[in-house]
């Protein structure tokens, strides 16, 4: 079982930034696959991004650009920058990690862009 904690989620204006932060017991991010994603209030859930082992990113159309995932594998923390923020981002972000086919989520952080 792997436990996946998300921090850095708040309330932002548009055209802000914010540092959503994934941590996981020790060594977790060396394998696998780890994945941010997000639900919006009325949406299915979404992936915005993901990062391998080796450190190679995909992003989805809409948040190239302004989004960066990133991950510290010494520290254990999978990392999502954003900027350029807008209202259409607001949602409940989540970190995925997958492994041998199994995927873990964390419980999710509210990401909520407005003026």
């Amino acid at each position: 079982q792997v436990k996946l904690v998300e921090s850095g989620g708040g309330l932002v204006q548009p055209g802000g930034s914010l540092r959503l932060s994934c941590t996981a017991p020790g060594n977790t991010f060396y394998s696998g696959v780890a994945a941010w994603y997000r639900k919006a209030p009325g949406s299915q859930r979404e992936w915005v991004a993901s990062i391998t082992s080796g450190g190679a990113t995909a992003y989805v159309d809409f948040v190239k650009g302004r989004f960066t995932i990133s991950k510290d594998n010494a520290e254990n923390m999978v990392y999502l920058q954003m900027n350029s923020l807008q209202p259409e981002d607001t949602a409940v972000y989540y970190c995925k990690f997958t492994r041998r086919n199994i995927d873990y989520w964390g419980q999710g952080t509210q990401v909520t862009v407005s003026s």
